[in-house]
């Protein structure tokens, strides 16, 4: 595995600025997930690693080694694609031998079988192993896609929304398996995603993009208790952060115009009276939906309370967020 820099990296598309300096260190074992919506630079960063496109001005470096001028074959990295991007009329078996088989990396014969059975077995595909891609689920297909990128040993491993396609309970499983065979192998992980759950769960760092700059990049846990923005703060987070003018709440600094509260950080029973318009039961917590003010509030609440639409409930915030106008955090009272 390696260590993977972009330095500097911009990148543009006619008028349309994909990579704006982008600067990142994807260390050596991490598992780095790139967050922002469509159009932020997610997936024209995993291009600039990969050599499927090449910055306009900056570089990306593999353990130290610029890669400019060099093809992708020659960079020792895997692509896992949101669509499964495999050979219709070979077999399973043939679809994950086929990297090992390439002539640069003139991989024997009894190898190719031992990976081939290990990542199978992970992937519980073993069963189907000849059988044609063309007779998989969806969700058999994207488990051979990531199998295909899984039996190589590249210097880094790109996956773009890899689990997006597959219902919800082999996302949740795969999100599993992937992570553990990261965390056993040392593998180096650049994904992409625009679920938050995977982000939380999988990553040991977080890139989040906004119209092709990085904005914040740190430990998941970090960004979420310590959003840079407004935009930071909504990447992470179910329910999403509330944000509603300071004015609202006591005790706001010099400059506050907006206030984020994320559901934990609306204490309950004393301050101020909110009208309970839905309760959501979810099974381990309920999510009251509030009206404070004017202005909408999600919060939760214990899973077995019998608060129901129309009730009153008194809150206060709990060290909040303060934004100014633009959107940016600055300091503030915790109370």
């Amino acid at each position: 595995m390696a260590e993977v820099v972009l330095d500097n990296v911009t990148k543009s598309f006619g008028d349309t600025v994909a990579l704006d300096q982008v600067s990142m260190t994807i260390e050596d074992g991490s598992f780095v997930v790139l967050l922002g919506p469509t159009g932020a630079g997610k997936t024209t960063t995993l291009r600039m690693v990969s050599g499927l496109d090449t910055p306009d001005s900056g570089d990306v470096l593999v353990d130290g080694r610029s890669m400019k001028g060099l093809m992708p074959a020659l960079r020792n990295v895997a692509m896992v694609f949101q669509q499964y991007s495999l050979y219709p009329h070979l077999t399973v078996r043939q679809n994950l031998e086929f990297p090992l088989k390439s002539p640069l990396l003139n991989t024997p014969q009894n190898e190719i079988d031992q990976k081939v059975a290990a990542v199978s077995e992970i992937l519980q595909i073993t069963h189907k192993l000849d059988n044609k891609t063309t007779a998989l689920s969806g969700g058999e297909m994207q488990r051979v896609s990531i199998g295909r990128a899984l039996v190589r040993d590249p210097s880094i491993y790109l996956m773009d929304e890899p689990l997006s396609s597959l219902d919800a309970k082999l996302r949740a499983d795969l999100r599993i398996e992937l992570k553990g065979i990261q965390a056993n192998s040392g593998a180096t992980l650049l994904y992409v995603t625009h679920d938050q759950i995977e982000a939380m769960t999988m990553a040991t760092h977080v890139g989040v993009l906004d119209s092709g700059k990085l904005v914040q990049f740190g430990p998941p846990r970090e960004i979420y208790e310590n959003p840079i923005s407004i935009y930071a703060a909504s990447r992470l987070g179910q329910p999403r952060i509330n944000i509603v003018p300071a004015h609202l709440f006591e005790g706001a600094p010099a400059g506050a115009k907006l206030i984020g509260l994320r559901p934990e950080q609306i204490a309950q029973g004393t301050g101020e009276e909110s009208f309970v318009t839905r309760v959501e039961h979810l099974g381990d917590q309920t999510r009251l939906h509030l009206s404070f003010k004017d202005h909408d509030l999600i919060t939760v609440t214990d899973a077995h309370t019998e608060l129901k639409t129309g009730d009153i409930v008194k809150i206060k915030p709990q060290k909040p967020f303060y934004f100014d106008a633009s959107g940016a955090r600055i300091a503030g009272r915790e109370n």
